[in-house]
């Protein structure tokens, strides 16, 4: 693989874009699986960097839990039931933020210069990434999960139910990594990036039913928390664990996706492309 990477020296920059024009989808995927190596074994060295799809859903599952929980579900015991699954949703978005502050750290510090000048895909830069980032949230929803039970959370249905919540959440973070890694190729400051990473998943989190039945809320929000792509995805993932309706909420978060996906990652590319 590393021979696959390395560049004669004797290459032009020019040479270099136009062999990487040539690689084909199987070259394609080697190049993404190696950029994806190279950014998970930066958490050997960092663990920190597991912190946000970790610990930061379990001390959001607490405070929610034993501070609010008895004013917004009536008891804990009742609003733990509802959160968890919310809550596992929003370890995706904490995942998918990452994507975009990573990838302008990397352009940032010049390692995207040494990414230029090697014969890769134009998208293995961008897959590599967000194939971590995968793997960061596969991770936080394990422990995510196991913290759940062990502080009371119990499922209902099946284990194929489970399954497919958890491939539910990881395609709906893919299609959120998506998003960041636009914003992040978009703004030039990683500081500024962080900052709008978060305004742009706030309305998406709180105006959903991540935290609290939308019939609670007002009745403008109401209507925007029904079409939030966040609260199809929540209450599919509440249907797949602890029972309910899920074939109607199922179809309009896969469309959700499937349609975040279209856009947003030729965008992301098209963006890489440009800046890079």
């Amino acid at each position: 693989m590393t021979a696959t990477l390395l560049t004669p020296p004797d290459r032009t920059g020019k040479e270099v874009r136009a062999a990487a024009r040539r690689v084909g989808p199987r070259a394609a995927v080697g190049h993404a699986l190696a950029i994806a190596r190279r950014n998970l074994v930066q958490l050997r060295y960092d663990p920190s960097q597991l912190l946000d799809a970790t610990l930061m859903p379990m001390v959001f599952t607490l405070i929610f839990v034993y501070v609010f929980g008895g004013a917004i579900g009536g008891n804990q015991a009742d609003y733990r039931q509802y959160l968890i699954p919310g809550i596992m949703v929003q370890v995706a978005s904490f995942a998918a933020q990452v994507t975009g502050v990573a990838l302008n750290l990397d352009f940032s510090t010049g390692v995207m210069d040494r990414f230029r000048s090697l014969p890769i895909a134009r998208s293995a830069v961008l897959s590599g990434r967000i194939l971590a980032d995968l793997c960061r949230l596969a991770l936080g929803q394990a422990v995510i999960l196991l913290f759940a039970l062990a502080i009371g959370f119990r499922m209902h249905t099946n284990p194929l139910c489970v399954l497919g919540a958890l491939a539910l959440l990881m395609l709906y973070g893919l299609s959120l990594s998506w998003i960041a890694a636009f914003v992040g190729l978009a703004i030039r400051s990683p500081q500024a990036v962080q900052s709008m990473g978060f305004l742009w998943m706030i309305p998406l989190q709180f105006g959903s039913s991540m935290f609290a039945d939308p019939g609670t809320m007002p009745g403008w929000l109401q209507a925007f928390a029904q079409v939030n792509p966040t609260t199809l995805v929540v209450d599919t993932c509440r249907g797949l664990l602890v029972g309910g309706p899920v074939a109607g909420n199922l179809f309009g978060a896969l469309a959700w996706t499937c349609g975040i996906l279209a856009v947003f990652a030729p965008l992301a590319v098209r963006q890489y492309t440009r800046r890079a």
